[in-house]
């Protein structure tokens, strides 16, 4: 497959009605705003996040259009397999042998973390913990069930993790390892992605050639803040304080019309170091039109793609500086448009395609 040997710069349009795009955690899930000028924000991490699930969707975690960055996900776990399938050891099995028989009867009742295994052969017993498991997990594991399971079944997987010989992979194997992720995973290779994690075996950092900015709105935005009932309650107790009336109340944030615009990077320089390639460029434009077609939620309200404009560059450096390629893109009012936008329809996108030498202007929605 060709990999990508141009550059690219563009400019998404999405609008978001009746909903939150964006909610900051630390703000009480208000939808982010720029305190100083009101206008709206969507941070990168989020547009990322959309784009993988629609990734994920298209082609079902099946490689090499896996993703790394998975919701709920443990990253750990890759760096394990990327290693495995190279062949790579990363350290030695620990194992004890035990014969007493009260803590073999207590170690057949438990379920162990993933990586911890226990066998019986006759009369004795072996705790295993593979070479490949994650010991930052397994020392959590510990630590959540003390006091559940027997003291004795602690402090043997204790004293087997102590015994356990991991061996931290040389600056070659590093390197295998982040050719293999990077082969394996469509985010990474796009994105970019930090993989030395102390849990894992190291597989490096990656520069994506993929980079994209906050989205901003337009416009200023006003957040609401709604008062909503959900007509029962989750206890007897509450049922009981109020005495049958069953009800909670609880808030929403919404955004009552907002257009956001964000700008994206191509770099053809480090698409040949991940292996970026056409078809994974094709899939993230198709991505971008229709990620909010598969991101629907009451918190989000209506989301749509509303413009995707790409200039492609006649080589790998460029022909013309991103700001200005951006800044024929621009969004106005309409005529006799007074007040607060609370529709598309209320703007007008006004596209500048004169003296574009060297650069190609494609249109992919708007």
């Amino acid at each position: 497959m060709k990999l990508v040997d141009k550059r690219y710069d563009f400019v998404l349009l999405f609008d978001v009605k009746d909903g939150n795009p964006n909610g900051d955690p630390d703000a009480g899930n208000l939808p982010r705003i720029d305190a100083e000028t009101g206008v709206g924000l969507v941070t990168d991490v989020c547009l990322k996040r959309k784009v993988r699930n629609f990734i994920w969707i298209v082609k079902g975690g099946d490689r090499p259009y896996d993703i790394y960055v998975k919701e709920k996900g443990v990253l750990g776990r890759a760096h394990f397999q990327a290693f495995s399938e190279l062949c790579i050891n990363i350290g030695e099995v620990s194992r004890k042998e035990i014969s007493d028989k009260e803590l073999l009867e207590n170690l057949s009742e438990v379920d162990f973390p993933e990586g911890v295994r226990f066998e019986m052969n006759d009369e004795k017993g072996l705790l295993v913990i593979e070479a490949d498991a994650d010991k930052n997990e397994i020392k959590n594991w510990l630590k959540e069930n003390k006091g559940v399971v027997a003291k004795g079944v602690i402090t043997v997987i204790e004293q087997t993790l102590k015994d356990s010989k991991p061996r931290k992979p040389t600056p070659d194997e590093t390197s295998k390892g982040r050719d293999k992720m990077c082969q394996d995973y469509f985010d990474i290779r796009t994105f970019g992605a930090v993989m030395a994690l102390k849990s894992a075996p190291n597989c490096g950092q990656v520069r994506g050639p993929v980079q994209m900015t906050f989205a901003r709105s337009v416009e200023p935005v006003v957040a609401l803040e709604h008062s909503i009932t959900r007509m029962a309650v989750a206890t007897e107790a509450e049922a009981e304080k109020q005495s049958g009336e069953n009800r909670t109340m609880g808030r929403k944030y919404t955004i009552p019309y907002g257009l956001y615009r964000a700008h994206g990077f191509i770099s053809a320089h480090l698409a040949v170091k991940t292996g970026f390639t056409e078809e994974d460029l094709t899939l993230f434009w198709e991505s971008l039109l229709y990620m909010f077609e598969h991101d629907r939620s009451a918190a989000k309200g209506l989301m749509s793609t509303r413009g995707l404009y790409v200039f492609e560059h006649g080589s790998a450096l460029g022909n013309a500086p991103a700001h200005r390629l951006f800044e024929r893109i621009n969004i106005v009012r309409k005529s006799g448009s007074d007040g607060p936008a609370r529709s598309f329809e209320d703007y007008d996108i006004l596209v500048d395609e004169s003296g574009l030498d060297g650069v190609t202007l494609h249109k992919l929605l708007g």
